[in-house]
């Protein structure tokens, strides 16, 4: 596993650096750069390549789209990061973009991460039909947006210190973590031209897998190591952030994670798919430390 998450990671970052290249340097650029890379361990790369797979969806093609879908997580994290959202210093075990930069600067590197995604959908890289090109802009736009990544965060920080149903907290969680994981699902099924209730089964999968990847998250927060995790941990507690292990409790969130995870294996099965290189890729992010 993570061997492959290396050459995604290698691949991905050669595409993105390669593609930055050809563009004119601007003033921004550094700061962009900063906020992206090394760039985290691709685990969105891989369930992109996991499901690509399902589909037979050439390597290059899901790195391309890959490098469009760090670069949205990369400005989600600096944008996450200011003082006026989170607030935090640290992230991936340096200083995060807004104190090596400046707020100002941290902002519109965001932003310009946020609109390179869409550059590169639309670029000569990826060869797939133009009408397809706009329907994974449309998938992207959308998980972007208030409907997604933005809306989640407004959601996280309006919950902070109050008391949120399960309900609600799951709602906030796939909106700020699970869309980006639903369209990786999708995209190998619109470039596919699959049926739109095939497009919403493979979006629900990739839900379930970030409110996953986001329980994963709480649960290291709550008893990780800042040393080992590369940024502060405790802090959702000391926030008083609406989490699923706020509300379950440790244990009780462990145990829904796991039935998280059986309902993602156990519907791609029903659906006759082999899951074995998404099983593994699940394991990973429950079992992982940082």
């Amino acid at each position: 596993m993570k061997n492959k998450l290396l050459r995604i990671a290698k691949d991905t970052n050669l595409f993105l650096k390669q593609f930055i290249q050809k563009q004119k340097k601007t003033e921004l650029v550094l700061a962009m750069k900063y906020g992206l890379f090394p760039g985290g361990k691709k685990i969105r790369s891989k369930i992109l390549l996991d499901i690509g797979a399902l589909f037979k969806i050439k390597y290059k093609t899901i790195i391309v789209i890959g490098a469009a879908v760090e670069c949205i997580h990369a400005y989600s994290l600096i944008h996450d990061d200011l003082p006026c959202m989170d607030n935090d210093k640290l992230r991936r075990g340096k200083p995060s973009t807004h104190i090596k930069f400046g707020e100002s600067t941290a902002v519109l590197a965001g932003n310009s991460l946020l609109t390179m995604a869409f550059e590169i959908l639309t670029s000569s890289n990826l060869k797939i039909d133009k009408k397809i090109k706009v329907d994974l802009v449309k998938k992207l736009s959308e998980t972007s947006g208030h409907q997604g990544i933005a809306g989640g965060q407004y959601l996280d920080l309006y919950f902070e210190k109050k008391k949120i149903s399960k309900n609600k907290i799951v709602d906030m969680e796939i909106k700020k973590t699970g869309k980006l994981f639903s369209f990786c699902c999708a995209a190998p099924a619109i470039i596919k031209k699959k049926k739109n209730k095939d497009i919403k089964f493979f979006e629900k999968i990739g839900a379930n897998i970030g409110l996953l990847f986001q329980i994963a998250d709480d649960l290291i927060d709550f008893k990780g190591s800042s040393k080992i995790v590369g940024k502060k941990t405790g802090k959702d507690k000391k926030k008083g952030k609406a989490t699923l292990i706020s509300l379950l409790g440790y244990k009780n969130a462990i145990k829904y994670s796991n039935k998280i995870k059986f309902k993602i294996i156990n519907d791609l099965n029903k659906y006759g798919l082999n899951s074995n290189n998404l099983n593994e890729t699940l394991n990973y992010i429950l079992t992982r430390n940082k």
